[in-house]
């Protein structure tokens, strides 16, 4: 089901008003209610989705438990590893199968060897990507003593599949909206208008911004040999700007949604295009993936590596942002953008001292406005490599910029 459908318009009403005037007397109750309203919105693309995330919820329901009442560090290592297995396992089979067969047999063939097409038949669940980061959180965190598990099943399951955010972010901590199941939650016409004003501009940065932005960056990726340079790095730049009105829109939609039925889901955009160095942007583009990252990647590699010193933090920073592109999509071009944006943070970093001296040398404001322009600059560049369609796609546009026409 789809924010911008008919359906959800029916769904939406009847729900918010089930929840506040049929069950909102018990905190139980409202919380199965979220529980069922959840799995129908998610259902109704395909009932065969529920069975997975049925399952990944009872498995992490079982495991934070047992993750946290194991006195045995090495068995307490053991729960967790089967969390992780389990959940990036199905992540892994039903998102990025068929595209590592199909890239070992391109390179067998490259090599002039014949290899079988072992593809399956897979369809992708909607918003694998974002329910298995959240739940994983729940069985990394009380692992780390950070959270405790909770005995409340339907609760569980409640914040696993919550409905706003389920699809396409934000991506939430166990440590910040699972508690917010336990608390009685009252009706406050401040907060749901303030809810119903940002769903209605996420509506706009949606429908109005990005759809029609994607009309004039369809026609331009789609026909790159006719047009000229100029008019393909435009074409980036729109797409840059669609990118932006579509998901901050979305991320808007889901926060307004969640307020509506009394919680607070985290801020996910902030400004991103007013940063001046990767550093800033990285900490207002898609906040909570990047954050999510940061703390269960980027930080355990970078404490195994840390002997290395800033190369271990290139380094970490390049692992980081390559699996951040896969996680966009089964595609070599997402693992090439990851791949440059690694490059890019890495050498900011890398030049940290260098960039300090230059902004005591030209002032501030100078440096500040001279790094926005080379972020905007090469994110563009990402941007175009994130659009096109596949690697050779990427090379004939690239091309084609570069060429005098």
């Amino acid at each position: 089901m789809l924010f911008n459908s008919f359906e959800f318009a029916i769904f939406l009403p009847v729900c918010f008003f089930l929840y506040w005037f049929v069950f909102n007397k018990n905190l139980k109750l409202q919380n199965a209610y979220l529980f069922v309203i959840s799995y129908i919105f998610y259902g109704w693309w395909d009932w065969r989705f529920l069975l997975l995330i049925f399952f990944s919820s009872s498995l992490d329901f079982i495991l934070g438990k047992k993750i946290f009442e194991e006195k045995d560090k090495k068995k307490k290592i053991f729960f967790l590893l089967i969390s992780l297995f389990c959940n990036l396992g199905f992540l892994g089979l039903f998102k990025y199968f068929n595209f590592f067969i199909d890239s070992f047999i391109d390179l067998f063939n490259i090599l002039g060897l014949s290899v079988n097409n072992y593809s399956l038949n897979i369809i992708l669940p909607v918003g694998i990507s974002f329910y298995t980061f959240q739940t994983l959180s729940y069985t990394i965190d009380i692992y780390k003593k950070k959270l405790k598990p909770t005995h409340d099943l339907i609760s569980f399951f409640a914040f696993v599949s919550f409905f706003p955010q389920l699809v396409a972010g934000p991506i939430e901590r166990a440590q910040n909206l699972l508690p917010q199941f336990f608390k009685a939650r009252n009706f406050n016409l401040t907060i749901a208008s303030d809810g119903m004003r940002q769903i209605l501009w996420g509506f706009f940065k949606k429908m109005v911004i990005a759809d029609n932005c994607a009309i004039y960056v369809n026609q331009v990726f789609g026909n790159d040999e006719i047009y000229s340079g100029s008019i393909l790095f435009l074409g980036g730049i729109v797409f840059a700007i669609q990118v932006y009105a579509d998901f901050s829109g979305y991320s808007d939609i889901a926060i307004g949604l969640a307020k509506l039925f009394g919680f607070k889901l985290m801020t996910n955009f902030k400004t991103p295009y007013f940063s001046t160095h990767w550093g800033e942007f990285w900490k207002r583009w898609h906040i909570s993936l990047s954050s999510w990252i940061l703390d269960y990647v980027y930080t355990p590699i970078v404490l195994n590596i840390r002997d290395l010193g800033n190369w271990g933090i290139a380094l970490a920073l390049m692992i980081t942002f390559i699996l951040n592109g896969l996680w966009h999509g089964a595609n070599w071009t997402f693992i090439i953008f990851g791949f440059f944006l690694g490059v890019y943070i890495s050498i900011e970093f890398l030049l940290k001292k260098y960039r300090n001296r230059l902004k005591k040398k030209i002032g501030k404001s100078v440096h500040n406005f001279m790094g926005w322009g080379i972020v905007m600059f090469l994110w563009v560049l990402a941007c175009i490599l994130f659009r096109c369609e596949n690697m050779g796609h990427a090379f004939d546009y690239f091309g084609a910029m570069i060429k005098d026409r």
